[in-house]
């Protein structure tokens, strides 16, 4: 067990949760969107461990396009991770990093995974916490699994009112989607949030983004940290609490403006809230809140070294979630 445990702190993509009986969660985002972008779907699967020692695994569905969510509850004993990489099964359902295949009533199918983009580990920072992956205390801990990849597979899907497998029309073909990943695991989702994500760019294919500040409780007291990557053709600008970076953030209406600041990078970013749907969310383990997210925000991006502009976009099928009291995170 120890040997596993101490593997998994070097792979924040593999189950984090060896040992665990109560208040703790773990899940996965899987989002994937259709070549033509008339379909964007985020798939999480995860464990819930909560204050009493109840224990279940859980996916959640999303259809950014419909504005609909759907949890479905399964045993404890349905989730199996594996003790030596990125594989997960939740019934008859599988994840990895490679591939998912899903068998949910209405939803039936398999996506491959290609070209993925994982997060480069480094010395002392095995993810894009840092060094804050080997405290043992975090209320909420983020991973990275791939920044963008691109899809090749169907899933029937059906009506909400059907569970027909085999009906062609309703088959949505994947291929030459994009797709990214990620996970989260701790206690709880922090007090207050406000998350980002788009690897749909127009003025490039090859870009990626993803951004965060978050309420942190820090023995006693708290802090407001902060993580962004962005990936551009091949090269990834990071933008953290731990790399000494400033973060601007003012919500106004619909709008959410994030600047991050390195000494020879800025990142702007602008992004506009748009309609969502309620996911559930972890509460000491147990997936008993709510936050809104949506997968039809926009988020327009500049991003600036040593003072020069090199990439100005607007990022499309945007996930975005502002959630819990934010006014902590502007102050």
């Amino acid at each position: 067990m120890l040997l596993t445990k101490l593997r998994s702190i070097w792979n924040p993509d593999h189950f984090q949760g060896w040992g665990h009986q109560k208040r703790y969660f773990e899940g996965w985002y899987f989002k994937v969107v259709s070549a033509d972008e008339q379909h964007a779907m985020a798939f999480i699967p995860g464990i819930s461990m909560g204050e009493n020692g109840d224990q279940h695994a859980f996916i959640q569905v999303m259809d950014g396009k419909a504005c609909t969510a759907e949890y479905h509850r399964f045993d404890a004993a349905d989730f199996r991770p594996s003790e030596h990489a990125f594989e997960v099964w939740v019934g008859n359902n599988f994840f990895s990093s490679k591939k998912i295949i899903l068998d949910l009533p209405g939803i039936y199918g398999e996506i491959q995974f290609k070209s993925t983009t994982p997060w480069p580990k480094m010395l002392g920072a095995p993810g894009i916490m840092g060094w804050y992956s080997f405290v043992p205390f975090m209320e909420c801990n983020h991973g990275i699994v791939s920044l963008d990849h691109r899809l090749e597979g169907k899933l029937q899907i059906s009506p909400a009112n059907e569970n027909d497998r085999i009906n062609p029309s309703h088959a949505v073909n994947f291929t030459n989607g994009k797709g990214y990943i990620e996970k989260d695991w701790g206690r709880s989702f922090p007090r207050a949030y406000v998350w980002m994500q788009s690897n749909h760019f127009d003025n490039s294919d090859q870009a990626s983004l993803m951004a965060s500040a978050a309420h942190i409780p820090w023995l006693g007291s708290h802090f407001i940290g902060f993580i962004s990557g962005m990936w551009l053709e091949n090269r990834l600008f990071k933008f953290a609490t731990y790399t000494g970076a400033r973060k601007y953030l003012k919500i106004e209406g619909e709008n959410v403006e994030l600047v991050f600041k390195n000494p020879k990078t800025e990142l702007r970013i602008l992004a506009k809230q748009a309609p969502g749907t309620a996911l559930m969310s972890p509460l000491s383990g147990e997936m008993k809140g709510k936050i809104q997210e949506s997968l039809q925000a926009t988020l327009q991006m500049e991003l600036l070294e040593n003072g020069q502009r090199i990439f100005e976009g607007t990022g499309r099928n945007a996930g975005l979630e502002v959630a819990g009291t934010v006014a902590v995170l502007t102050t």
